[in-house]
């Protein structure tokens, strides 16, 4: 199987696993215990948070572990609704589900929100931000990068008009992190959320970064772990794995990035001949291993069991959303029908890819549309 579909989760390295079976072996005490094993373990917690702060150039004392990134996200907004119950939220009409139903549920219970489009290659303008922020508005939540279409987000400049008018900046760095510089602190970034199993750590580990000065109410209370902040006893060996998986991606980011984005552009290059087929994003500002395209009058669900079938695993979008039936809220934000949607594959390529994968995808993937294209009655009719 050739794995192509790393925007949905990612294989757990197997540095990563090593570093999480030693912490099981090593790392099995309470980290609030005061004893020998609780030290250990404690020690570990600690190392790992000052990779996690090196991925998102940040404090360490300001990051907080968490069980994932949708877990990180609902912990901001409904921090953000319990200290301003009437406040109004800007956000995006292209964010992840996690950050819409947390909003949803925020205007249920009293406040109003503000949904901002992009420009038609995903990109959210920061002065589209700055109309849309009022007098109530306590909260921006704009993601860092596109799950679905790949595009990168001016988080810097957003951050400023931010500052400019006092509100607080959350960034949903998911898709982001591990992948393409962060410097959150830098940016001016009051908070940002994350989730490790999108850069080679385990799912159900993720983390939130919160800048000082900016105070979080706790969702999860009990023993006080997380310095009073979110209670409940570590998932040690989760957050060595997570720790361990930052490192690595910031070690190698820079040439990964360079490899990416030349097997992405060999992608496009190839896929380019295919008559109808089109590309959504933008070819500036967007994650080196992400490419998403249209088939318009093809069914993306053929095209998938069809991969399948050869021994490939892509998706026709967000993982999350898969098999919701409705189509993206993400491609009607960027002007696509419902047709075109429902045409189009994402292929997010990662750093066990090769240029071999992307040439044998390119052995069949193209003959694959053709002969769709020639079944269509829609492709047919208007030919």
């Amino acid at each position: 199987m050739i794995y192509l579909d790393n925007a949905a989760t990612t294989r757990v390295r197997p540095e990563v696993i090593r570093a999480m079976v030693g912490a099981m072996e090593e790392g099995f005490g309470n980290p609030s215990s005061q004893h020998g094993p609780g030290r250990a373990a404690r020690a570990l917690v600690d190392r790992a948070r000052r990779q996690v702060s090196g991925l998102l150039g940040v404090a360490e004392d300001r990051v907080l572990f968490t069980s994932c990134g949708t877990e990180a996200i609902n912990w901001v907004i409904e921090g953000v609704r319990r200290a301003s119950p009437n406040g109004h939220i800007v956000t995006s009409t292209i964010e992840h589900h996690a950050v819409l139903h947390a909003v949803e549920r925020a205007v249920e219970q009293g406040m109003t929100a503000t949904y901002v489009s992009p420009d038609a290659t995903g990109r959210i303008h920061p002065e589209a931000v700055r109309e849309a922020i009022g007098k109530d508005t306590c909260l921006v939540s704009i993601m860092m990068a596109n799950n679905e279409i790949g595009t990168l987000e001016p988080i810097e400049e957003i951050a400023r008009v931010c500052r400019d008018s006092g509100v607080l900046l959350h960034v949903d760095a998911v898709q982001a992190a591990g992948h393409v510089p962060i410097r959150a602190q830098e940016w001016g970034v009051d908070m940002m959320s994350i989730s490790g199993h999108k850069f080679g750590a385990p799912k159900g580990t993720g983390a939130l970064y919160v800048r000082e000065g900016v105070v979080l109410p706790p969702l999860i209370v009990g023993g006080g772990q997380e310095k009073n902040q979110r209670s409940g006893t570590e998932n040690v060996p989760g957050i060595v794995g997570m720790g361990m998986a930052a490192e690595l991606a910031m070690q190698e980011l820079p040439d990964e990035m360079a490899r990416i984005e030349g097997l992405r552009r060999r992608l496009i290059a190839g896929m380019s001949q295919v008559k109808g087929v089109t590309f959504n994003g933008n070819e500036v500002y967007h994650l080196p291993g992400v490419v998403s395209m249209t088939f318009r009058g093809i069914e993306s669900e053929s095209l998938l069991l069809l991969l399948d079938m050869q021994g490939f695993a892509v998706s026709s979008g967000s993982a999350c959303s898969a098999g919701a039936g409705e189509p993206s809220h993400v491609l009607a934000s960027i002007g696509l029908d419902s047709i075109s949607a429902r045409g189009t594959l994402r292929i997010s390529i990662g750093r066990e890819n090769t240029m071999e994968d992307i040439e044998a995808l390119l052995a069949v993937l193209p003959g694959m549309a053709e002969r769709l294209f020639a079944l269509s009655p829609l492709v047919r009719g208007n030919q």
